[in-house]
């Protein structure tokens, strides 16, 4: 009795631990088997439906008649979730993503083996019933499907899904990523080439200026643009949604510090964030700037810069980036005020949220322009 009674706490410890994860990952691996099971049905709802009604003009009262019946007879049967706005869903669902049912994708790659037999099972009586196997690219839920259907560009579109899968965004993280038009702000930070890889890659941080957005917008801190506030409050309304700051700021941030301090000569000067991007393996100091960017600033920031690189920064680690979030800029000062091979950036930042079709416009035209 007393040996049992002596069993090491470790010991007991590390075992819950273990099968803590295993119940974990099999919930986890559940749910998500889940959402590919509902997900792979409403393509399949929608097959039958497009390959019964033959999208036309003369057949468009029959069409809409037949989904009506439809909705009734599975309603009686199944209960409430099959009205006929769900059945045109499913429709234009199988229309979207019907062209990507052949070959596997780089996104279905990244899931492995991991479904329960509930989906296998479902892909299986789909198989037997067509000349060759199905491989379906879906990795997200019914939720964010919903979402990227109401974004016409494919490009645009296709982006969006990548981030998702990438970076485990939520439906409500999708939504607001989507309306600050994310894809718009990188594309006109970008040129025509990386432009094309947005829509193949998503956002890929290999260089300091992949970190770039304009604007970076800031409408979750709740300030109102046309209101006075000073730089303190503007950091602090930061620090309070850090979260919310790090997902516009995008991959790899990690924060550090705020009003970070280091001495030179006897005089202290202070740095307003200091975060680390673990993908470019570098420190990223930001200066936030409430008025209209001025050469004094961009020189201050090369002085941050050049003291972190000298006395912080690892042999190993990459040369710090500087970043000014600014309300106004003037890229003609920037250019001039710094070298060509700085690492310095000027950034404005937005408090709302940005006018999308007037930056799809803009960005069309910035295409057009490449192209001539």
């Amino acid at each position: 009795m007393n040996k049992i009674q002596n069993i090491d706490n470790n010991i007991v410890a590390d075992i819950a631990a273990r099968i803590e994860r295993l119940i974990i990952d099999a919930r986890a691996n559940v749910a998500r088997s889940v959402n590919l099971a509902e997900v792979i049905t409403k393509y399949e709802i929608g097959h039958v439906i497009v390959s019964v009604v033959q999208e036309g003009e003369e057949r468009a009262a029959y069409g809409k008649q037949l989904l009506k019946d439809v909705s009734e007879i599975l309603t009686e049967r199944l209960g409430d979730g099959w009205s006929v706005e769900t059945l045109k869903r499913c429709r234009k669902f199988f229309m979207i993503y019907s062209a990507k049912e052949i070959g596997a994708t780089a996104l279905t790659e990244s899931l492995g083996n991991n479904l329960v037999n509930s989906v296998d099972q479902i892909q299986k009586n789909i198989t037997k019933s067509r000349k060759s196997p199905v491989l379906y690219p879906f990795t997200l839920s019914w939720s964010h499907y919903l979402v990227l259907m109401r974004i016409e560009s494919e490009e645009e579109r296709h982006f969006y899904e990548i981030e998702c899968q990438k970076q485990n965004w939520s439906v409500r993280q999708l939504q607001r990523q989507y309306s600050s038009s994310l894809y718009e702000r990188l594309a006109l930070s970008r040129n025509k080439d990386e432009v094309m890889r947005l829509s193949h890659e998503g956002q890929t941080i290999n260089r300091p200026d992949d970190i770039i957005k304009n604007p970076l917008t800031l409408e979750f801190l709740g300030l109102k643009p046309d209101a006075s506030y000073s730089e303190t409050k503007l950091e602090n309304a930061i620090i309070d949604k850090m979260q919310h700051f790090l997902l516009e700021l995008g991959k790899g941030f990690l924060f550090e510090a705020r009003q970070k301090r280091f001495t030179f000569e006897e005089e202290n000067f202070y740095v307003d964030l200091v975060f680390y991007n673990r993908l470019l393996q570098c420190y990223v100091l930001i200066d936030l700037k409430v008025g209209k960017l001025t050469h004094q600033d961009l020189g201050q920031m090369q002085m941050y810069v050049n003291y972190y690189d000298r006395y912080v920064k690892q042999d190993f680690e990459k040369p710090t980036i500087g970043i000014l979030l600014c309300k106004e800029k003037k890229d003609a000062l920037v250019e001039l005020t710094l070298p060509k091979d700085s690492n310095i950036y000027a950034q404005q930042y937005a408090l709302y949220l940005p006018d999308k079709k007037l930056l799809q416009n803009k960005l069309q035209e910035w295409l057009e322009e490449q192209e001539e």
